[in-house]
C-alpha cells in the first residue's frame, strides 16, 4: 500500500511507461506505447502531434479522465489512478480545470451560471460561488457578457466563458484539448495570448493538446508524438 502513495516530488506531474491498449475482439490497438515524462509547476506544455497519435489519450490518462492500461501518474504528489473513482472525481474537481475544443457549456445557462456552476460543483455557497464566477470574468474580460447565453456568444466569447469556468476554482493545473481548433487563426490567437497572460499572472500549469504549430509556439515546451510514443521533447527559447 506504501507504494501505491508514493509522492513524487520533483515535477507536478510525473508520467510513468504509459500504456493504453484498445480492444476490438481479438484485434488490440496501442494508443500509448510506453510514455514517460514530466511537467513542471506553472509551465505551459503542449503536446503536438497529427490526428490519431495518442494525444488526447495522452490528456485523458494524465488527468484521470481514463485509466491506463499500465503505468502510473502522479500529480501534486498523489497517484492519480490509486485513488478511488469517488476520490478521483474529487481530486479532478478540486486541482484541475478543463478546456475543450467545442466549449462544453449549458446552453440554457447564462455566462455567468456556466462559470459559477464549477464553484458550486465543489461545495461552494451560492453567494461566494456568484462572487468568484464574476470575478473570473471579468479577469478574461467578459464583464458586460455575464448575462448572455452561449447561443447569444461569438466562438471567441464562448472559449473565453469556458476558460473562467476552468479557472473560477482557481485549479493549479489546466488541461485544454484543441482550444483553439473551432476559431479563426485571429481568435484562435486571441485565446492563447490569454491563456499565457494567465500563466504568466497565477502561475497556473497549461497543457495543451494540439496539432497546430502557431498554438504549441505559445508554450515553453513542446512534446512531439507519433504513433502512441513521445518523439522529441523540444524546449522553446523566452
Amino acid at each position: 500500500m506504501e507504494q501505491e502513495i508514493e509522492v513524487i516530488f520533483l515535477a507536478f506531474v510525473k508520467a510513468q511507461d504509459l500504456v493504453k491498449i484498445y480492444k476490438n475482439g481479438e484485434i488490440e490497438y496501442r494508443a500509448l506505447n510506453g510514455v514517460s515524462f514530466e511537467i513542471n509547476e506553472g509551465e505551459i506544455l503542449s503536446i503536438l502531434g497529427p490526428s490519431g497519435c495518442g494525444k488526447s489519450t495522452l490528456l485523458n490518462c494524465l488527468s484521470g479522465i481514463d485509466d491506463p492500461t499500465s503505468g502510473k501518474v502522479f500529480v501534486d504528489g498523489v497517484n492519480l489512478h490509486a485513488l478511488s473513482d469517488n476520490e478521483k472525481t474529487r481530486f479532478r474537481a478540486l486541482k484541475m480545470g478543463f478546456i475543450f475544443q467545442f466549449y462544453n457549456l449549458i446552453p440554457v445557462l447564462t455566462a455567468l451560471e456556466n462559470v459559477e456552476l464549477t464553484m458550486l460543483a465543489i461545495g461552494a455557497e451560492n453567494k461566494s460561488a456568484r462572487r468568484a464566477a464574476m470575478e473570473a470574468l471579468e479577469q478574461i474580460g467578459m464583464k458586460d457578457r455575464v448575462d448572455y447565453l452561449p447561443s447569444q456568444l461569438s466562438g471567441g466569447e464562448r472559449q473565453r466563458v469556458a476558460i473562467a469556468r476552468a479557472l473560477v476554482h482557481k485549479p493549479k493545473i489546466v488541461w485544454a484539448d484543441e482550444p483553439t481548433g473551432a476559431l479563426d487563426s485571429k481568435t484562435g490567437a486571441e485565446i492563447m495570448e490569454l491563456i499565457k497572460h494567465l500563466n504568466e499572472e497565477f502561475n497556473q500549469t497549461f497543457v495543451i493538446v494540439t496539432h497546430d504549430d502557431r498554438v504549441a509556439s505559445y508554450s515553453e515546451r513542446i512534446l512531439h508524438m507519433d504513433s502512441g510514443k513521445i518523439i522529441s521533447i523540444e524546449k522553446r527559447q523566452g
